[in-house]
């Protein structure tokens, strides 16, 4: 017989507590520390036995205050309130206030969240994670996009402060420049997280992939392979932290096996990559060109570094379209985890954005309560292998 998981049973227990009035509606029940150290479990476990409570509805987890658990209807007697503060507290912004509008209008449970922008490739899963997490803990969420604009991240800043967001989750858009209002609120010790991207110099904690090191493994895999002469490729953006990392982690792989590397094989300039819909068509050809001049003119590269998916799938039509798919491989990252026949042979990172969406919306908890965080936090990634279409993560 399977022995039954350890969360498990704690989320029995609990539940068997508040079914027969253990923990009466109002309560607080054991956090997940007591909990941990009752059944002689990780906090890991714990957690997951309250998180599934809170699942269906049974408790309320307050970051800072505890867990408590709901009553059967959605309204507490005045006596509960009066007994337990923190359900007062849940019944305020239900009604409106003095001035005619609810608590959701004055941000008190309000969260920002800016993106450069989202795809199937990266980012849906981190705008799901987030909007999950955030509903776990009561929050209410805005998206803004900026479609790799600086304008529109700074009017999207205003916009979001205006409307009182207690803390700011960030993608920041790419390039050199820093946006002058994160910066003012960073001094201002405003609550703000960054994911993907962190701001070097700046004391904003980043939530992102190591991508020095996923970088690096990519490496290893080419050379492995045997490929001596591997090309870099990139869009302009060199000064943005995981562009940077990457080209850091591809640097020092080659490096460390004695392999040649100089200017004359990296291509970091390719333009496709966060074109506007007018652009895109223009810059790509001209990508295009320049790729297939350099697949010309450096027979000795058999490996292609690409930062993105993007680049990665468009430096791989190229090569099948001059026939030399099985001579030279590509390497990118931001592939599907699920890699099923993709009629490509192709290895890929992927970056694990459901756990970058949670520990983000964590960490700004952590923060709107005033407690420290890790300057950076750094989420374990996968390696896809691809091999006639089918993937294995390693």
């Amino acid at each position: 017989m399977e022995k039954e998981p350890l969360y498990r049973k704690i989320y029995d227990d609990l539940l068997r507590g508040i079914e027969n009035g253990k923990f009466p509606s109002g309560s607080r029940i054991p956090s997940e520390k007591e909990l941990a150290e009752q059944y002689h479990v990780s906090r890991i476990t714990s957690k997951k036995a309250l998180e599934m409570l809170a699942e269906r509805n049974l408790i309320e987890r307050m970051p800072g205050k505890g867990s408590f658990v709901l009553g059967q209807d959605s309204e507490s007697s005045e006596g509960e309130k009066a007994e337990n503060p923190v359900l007062e507290e849940r019944s305020e912004g239900a009604g409106n206030s003095g001035n005619g509008r609810s608590e959701y209008g004055r941000g008190k449970s309000l969260i920002g969240v800016i993106l450069d922008s989202f795809g199937a490739s990266y980012g849906c899963d981190l705008v799901s994670s987030i909007e999950r997490e955030c509903g776990k803990r009561g929050f209410h969420l805005v998206l803004k996009c900026t479609h790799g604009s600086m304008e529109e991240e700074i009017k999207a800043v205003d916009e979001l402060t205006a409307l009182g967001v207690r803390g700011i989750i960030l993608m920041c858009v790419q390039g050199e420049n820093y946006n002058a209002n994160v910066l003012r609120l960073s001094l201002e010790h405003f609550p703000i997280v960054l994911v993907d991207r962190e701001l070097t110099g700046l004391p904003i904690p980043c939530v992102s992939t190591d991508n020095y090191r996923a970088a690096r493994d990519l490496m290893e895999l080419l050379i492995e392979k045997g490929h001596t002469g591997i090309c870099f490729l990139s869009h302009p953006f060199m000064q943005t932290s995981s562009v940077a990392a990457r080209f850091s982690g591809y640097l020092d792989a080659m490096l460390e096996h004695g392999l040649m590397t100089n200017e004359d094989i990296w291509i970091k300039n390719l333009g496709s990559t966060g074109a506007g819909p007018e652009e895109a068509g223009k810059k790509e050809k001209a990508d295009i060109e320049q790729i297939e001049k350099f697949i010309g003119e450096h027979p000795e590269i058999t490996g292609f570094f690409a930062v993105d998916q993007m680049l990665g799938i468009l430096v791989y039509r190229i090569l099948c379209r001059m026939g030399l798919e099985k001579e030279k491989e590509v390497v990118f990252f931001d592939g599907p985890e699920e890699a099923g026949d993709l009629g490509f042979r192709l290895d890929y990172v992927v970056q694990d954005e459901t756990l970058i969406g949670a520990r983000a919306v964590e960490f700004l908890t952590d923060l709107m309560e005033g407690r420290e965080v890790p300057k950076k936090s750094f989420v374990p990634h996968k390696i896809v292998a691809v091999q006639e279409g089918h993937g294995t993560a390693i």
